[in-house]
């Protein structure tokens, strides 16, 4: 499964969020072999941007737990704009 997980960010935060979840994911990259993304939307709206953390082929119930606790480890909350939201998608077999 790949964990989606998207939020706001204030304009005046991005620099201070982006170091520590880079650090965060570069922790569980190595604790956890996954090969975490950092996206955000191209632009943003009343001085907030829209972020998105990808977390390819992870096995649900052993990586949120995981996850959870790097979030809170990293302090991220401080510069959030609201909840964090989290997604899991799945792949589906090929047409062919």
């Amino acid at each position: 499964m790949d964990f989606y997980v998207y939020y706001k960010v204030q304009d005046a935060a991005a620099a201070d969020l982006q170091a520590a979840v880079i650090a965060m994911q570069a922790a569980l990259a190595g604790a956890h072999g996954v090969a975490p993304q950092l996206k955000r939307r191209p632009s943003g709206a009343d001085g907030a941007q829209t972020w998105m953390e990808v977390y390819p082929g992870v096995t649900p119930a052993a990586f949120a737990p995981a996850l959870d606790a790097a979030v809170a480890q990293a302090g991220l909350a401080r510069w959030i704009a609201g909840p964090r939201h989290v997604e899991l998608f799945e792949d589906l077999p090929p047409c062919a």
